[in-house]
């Protein structure tokens, strides 16, 4: 018997037929996943709410941001490096916000070009910024029909320190990741509908569509939101391939649903819905911004933006540059805001900083991630990366046989090819969002790791869930063990991430490693 063959066997033994990626239904009266859910985004809410106006003033990019939306509502054009998308929406949420009278008189400044309060630019980012993690488990809960593993799932995005700090000032990365999760969400709607009727139905064509504005919209705010449609490009051709060989009578790995449906989507359905519609979405948001000016082009602005990034100076143009490798380890965070103050004193936002005096308070907003959940998130990652790649080794193998003339299938039982399934859309979209920046040669910055490491996160609650479920009752404490780590490694940053006051010595004992400062 050959070594695939027995490897088939031992992977349909009754331990590997749990459904654990199979839809359940709930015995519990109660209606724990909606409630859980709404806890996780009313707690996300509160916390990015939560003194939005302490800093009355322009945090770090604000200085672009608030101000481009400021011109856009004088009828200005601000040229900033980035499409225009994210300043008609921090435009739309100064008009909204200074129509209802948000905000008290302490929070208003001129700063940005308006006299307009400082959570007129910040609150629709906070908004945003608490709906990500529960995409993000929408996305979980459609990828394995546990709805377990999309509350874990939203729980820990919810925990990510970096999406909070980004959350509350007016900056544009929180609108990229939104609208390119928004984009994979409608696009596994598109395909569970897909796989249910196996047809093109209207409800399917929608969702398609609709996924469509999604990635159009995600490149809308930056060009690098392209890496999610890059993502679902990278699937769509791994799941045809795959179809090719099972009707050429080869070994496959086949995806199970809802990535199975890939392969239905033929080339012509792909173009139009995977590249007209983001197109066409791309090429509308651009409008509003040209007929301020109807002299400039739509042409005339995307060679504007190249040439400004062919610009952009190397690694040591900015003190907090880092190259897309230490990502993963987050050695290199970014100070957003700094000033010292004395007990008892305002928040000081404009001038010098105070003298460093014994019993001096420091307001730090670091854009930096929870350190536990980062690290754990990229030992997950390597994990599943190590388990797809262990699958394509054996599926190699008999790949090679069967083209020999021998008999060497290679057999997965529902449970193994839903896990494998989803490994594979982490460790996919992980590897485009992050692997693009290798040969980028301009200042890169840690936040433009973020898109890739929710995706981490998402393979976090996809190895927490199996161990939680496991047999053993050390896998089930190791799991218990990394959730707590993530919530009090949350809690205790957390300061860091509000800006809260902290004195010296606390703000040190929150400096892990030297690179930090």
């Amino acid at each position: 018997m050959s070594r695939s063959v027995r490897l088939s066997k031992r992977f349909q033994s009754k331990r590997f037929q749990s459904k654990r990626f199979q839809p359940a239904a709930s015995s519990s009266s109660l209606p724990w996943y909606g409630l859980g859910l709404a806890g996780i985004f009313g707690v996300s809410l509160a916390l990015r709410l939560w003194g939005l106006g302490r800093f009355n003033t322009l945090v770090f990019d604000e200085v672009y941001y608030a101000k481009f939306a400021a011109a856009f509502l004088q009828g200005q054009q601000e040229f900033g490096g980035h499409p225009p998308l994210s300043t008609y929406l921090i435009a739309g949420g100064i008009w909204l916000s200074e129509r209802l009278g948000w905000g008290g008189p302490e929070t208003y400044n001129g700063l940005s070009g308006l006299y307009v309060s400082t959570i007129s630019y910040r609150w629709l980012n906070a908004v945003t910024g608490a709906v990500i993690p529960l995409v993000l488990g929408a996305i979980a809960h459609l990828l394995t029909g546990r709805k377990a593993i999309a509350l874990l799932t939203a729980l820990l995005a919810a925990c990510e320190g970096f999406l909070l700090v980004e959350s509350r000032y007016a900056l544009n990365n929180v609108y990229l990741i939104l609208f390119g999760l928004l984009g994979w969400w409608c696009l596994l709607r598109s395909l569970h509908r897909l796989h249910s009727a196996n047809k093109l139905t209207p409800v399917v064509w929608l969702n398609l569509v609709l996924a469509g504005i999604g990635f159009g919209a995600s490149v809308g705010i930056k060009w690098n939101g392209v890496a999610f449609l890059a993502g679902a490009y990278l699937l769509w051709i791994v799941a045809w391939g795959m179809q090719r060989l099972q009707q050429h009578g080869l070994p496959s790995l086949p995806f199970a649903p809802p990535l199975s449906s890939l392969s239905h989507l033929n080339a012509g359905v792909w173009a139009l819905s995977m590249a007209g519609i983001p197109f066409l979405t791309y090429y509308l948001s651009w409008l509003p911004y040209i007929q301020l000016d109807p002299s400039t082009s739509f042409a005339g602005w995307q060679n504007r933006i190249l040439d400004y990034h062919s610009r952009v100076g190397g690694m040591d143009a900015h003190p907090y540059c880092s190259p897309w490798y230490t990502w993963p380890l987050m050695l290199r965070p970014v100070a957003y805001f700094y000033k010292t103050a004395v007990p008892g004193d305002p928040v000081p936002v404009v001038g010098p900083d105070a003298p460093t005096a014994a019993g001096d308070l420091i307001y730090d907003v670091h854009a930096m991630g929870t350190p536990t959940l980062w690290w754990l998130s990229t030992l997950a990652v390597a994990l599943l990366a190590g388990a797809v790649g262990y699958w394509l080794w054996h599926w190699g193998r008999s790949l090679w046989a069967a083209r020999s003339g021998q008999t060497e299938p290679l057999l997965l039982p529902p449970a193994t090819q839903g896990y494998l399934s989803a490994a594979a859309f982490v460790v996919g979209n992980w590897a485009v969002q992050w692997l693009m920046w290798m040969r980028v040669t301009r200042c890169t910055f840690l936040y433009h790791y973020m898109s890739a490491e929710l995706f981490t996160v998402l393979g976090l609650a996809l190895v927490l869930d199996r161990w939680l479920r496991n047999a053993q009752s050390g896998s089930r404490w190791l799991a218990r063990g990394a959730i707590a780590l993530v919530l009090l490694g949350f809690i205790f940053w957390m300061p860091l991430f509000l800006g809260l006051p902290l004195s010296a010595d606390g703000l040190q004992m929150r400096r892990w490693l030297p690179s930090w400062i």
